[in-house]
């Protein structure tokens, strides 16, 4: 598969449960148990910022971002990222980064953060949190966690623990 083989489109309400799908596939139950699970449990996540890479009529990547807050201050945390195993490698879940954090960027938004490897997502304008500065509910590896401003310095507005936002 090259990327002229699959579109990214806007995620809709009926492509739920194939997206679950996908999910348990690539990570198994343990999902549950992660700390960037903890901030999207039993609240939506945003509408405009989730994206599926389609194949034809059938899904074959999904990413996902959530409003969250980080002590008085809202921000996002996007996740999971997720590409069907059969389909890895073939720019999918970078073209779903990119459609993602580009609609980020003309929003109200100032800063996303995730749990992964550097290594991949700093392409994407994402680097290492400092130490200390946020904190995951439940354990996360420190090294792990990253951000990506989507207005400069709004890093400096952000310390504490990262707790689910909750809608009025």
């Amino acid at each position: 598969m090259n990327s002229q083989q699959f579109t990214i489109q806007s995620e809709t309400l009926s492509q739920f449960d194939a997206i679950e799908q996908l999910a348990a596939d690539a990570f198994g139950p343990g999902r549950f148990a992660k700390s960037a699970f903890r901030l999207r449990e039993g609240v939506p996540h945003e509408a405009d910022l989730s994206f599926v890479a389609m194949e034809g009529d059938k899904i074959v990547g999904s990413v996902r971002q959530t409003r969250i807050r980080i002590g008085d201050k809202q921000a996002l945390v996007l996740g999971p990222l997720v590409v069907a195993s059969g389909v890895m490698n073939n720019g999918i879940g970078a073209a779903l980064m990119e459609r993602s954090m580009a609609t980020a960027k003309e929003g109200p938004h100032r800063l996303v953060i995730l749990v992964g490897d550097e290594s991949y997502y700093a392409k994407f304008g994402f680097s290492q949190v400092p130490f200390g500065q946020i904190k995951l509910p439940g354990p996360a590896d420190p090294a792990r966690i990253l951000c990506c401003e989507l207005v400069p310095d709004a890093l400096t507005e952000y310390h504490g623990t990262a707790e689910q936002f909750i809608q009025p």
